[in-house]
């Protein structure tokens, strides 16, 4: 099962988008499941449901904290680098599903769907794939 279609079936599992992102890359962020699971319970429905940040993105920048930061707690030192994978992560998001804003994405104010959730979902692990390489 390829990495997309894990995350699609987190989805259908009723995870958030957020969650089927994150947990379907939980081996190579050496971080359980269940732990991405919780963590990223609060991104849904465009974060905390404000329809603001999509969740498919947010899963995917979590994810570049785990891979990125050297987890040094009196000294972080990654935090510039890994700001920088975040922000390719976010750039290229939009460049392929035309928004980071889950409202928008959805088409809640203008009736036109730019991404649906699926979609966004597949976006957001291949902005994983191509910025993190995993």
């Amino acid at each position: 099962m390829t990495k997309k279609e894990l995350a699609i079936a987190n989805h259908d599992k009723k995870f958030n988008c957020a969650q089927a992102v994150a947990c379907a890359f939980a081996k190579e962020v050496g971080v359980d499941e269940k732990t991405l699971f919780q963590a990223t319970e609060g991104f849904g429905l465009g974060m905390g449901g404000t329809e603001a940040t999509c969740g498919a993105l947010s899963g995917a920048v979590m994810l570049a904290g785990f891979k990125n930061s050297d987890g040094k707690l009196d000294d972080p030192g990654t935090k510039a680098d890994t700001y920088k994978l975040s922000k390719e992560m976010v750039a290229r998001f939009q460049e392929k599903t035309g928004s980071t804003v889950c409202k928008e994405l959805k088409g809640i104010e203008t009736g036109k769907v730019l991404c649906s959730c699926p979609d966004c979902i597949r976006c957001g692990v291949e902005v994983v794939q191509e910025v993190l390489e995993l």
